[in-house]
């Protein structure tokens, strides 16, 4: 008798001991989504006025925009200035709801999505182009690109300067096809909003020359000259 008695206790310790163990990994399993469920879902940077303290905020952001501007040749200050006028910065913006009835959901009045508020067929040209496959609308760094590529494409097509952010909006906005025939012309309100988006460049193209210096340097120069 003892000796079963011992030998239940041990399978009983072997059998707590499992289900510890699976427990343990369940809950590591559960808290690896969560943690990349967060990180996808970044937040918008909290002072998005200041392009110095957004890069600062996020690092990963900087690295994305230097690789832009090395793949593309676009200044860092315009697709900045274009992506807080298209999202504010929010990974997950898209436009207003339309209503049937005037309160019964019925889709959205675009497929924009995204940092960039990229339309489907748009983003689907990008991503034939660069052959970037795994790209997606609500990750920075391919939003990003994504700017870019456009610009770079309004460079070629319309001969619009990168660093000639007004003009670039439009052709962001209208189209490489209705920045030719002018659409935007007869629309007021784009003109004031291409504006508002050359100011903020302007102002962001100075904030990044005070800062652009430190951005780049090495977490150990960080670490020891702040």
């Amino acid at each position: 008798m003892k000796t079963l008695h011992t030998e239940f206790e041990a399978n009983s310790g072997k059998k707590l001991h499992t289900s510890r163990k699976k427990l343990f990994l369940r809950t590591a399993v559960m808290v690896s989504v969560i943690a990349i469920t967060v990180g996808c879902s970044t937040a918008p940077p909290r002072d998005p006025e200041n392009i110095c303290n957004i890069f600062e905020e996020r690092r990963d952001w900087w690295r994305a925009a230097k690789s832009m501007n090395k793949e593309w040749g676009v200044p860092i200050h315009v697709p900045m200035s274009i992506m807080y006028q298209e999202s504010s910065f929010r990974h997950n913006a898209a436009p207003p709801r339309r209503y049937l009835l005037g309160f019964i959901p019925w889709g959205r009045i675009s497929d924009a999505y995204g940092y960039a508020q990229a339309k489907t067929m748009t983003w689907d040209d990008y991503i034939r182009e660069t052959g970037n496959r795994r790209a997606r609308r609500d990750n920075f760094a391919d939003a990003i690109d994504f700017i870019g590529w456009y610009m770079d494409k309004s460079h070629r097509i319309n001969n619009v300067s990168k660093w000639d952010a007004y003009a670039q909006y439009l052709n962001y906005h209208e189209g490489w096809g209705g920045y030719q025939r002018r659409t935007y012309l007869q629309k007021e309100w784009l003109v004031q909003v291409s504006r508002r988006v050359d100011t903020r460049a302007t102002t962001y193209a100075q904030q990044l020359n005070q800062c652009e210096a430190k951005l780049n340097r090495g977490w150990f120069r960080r670490l020891l000259f702040g």
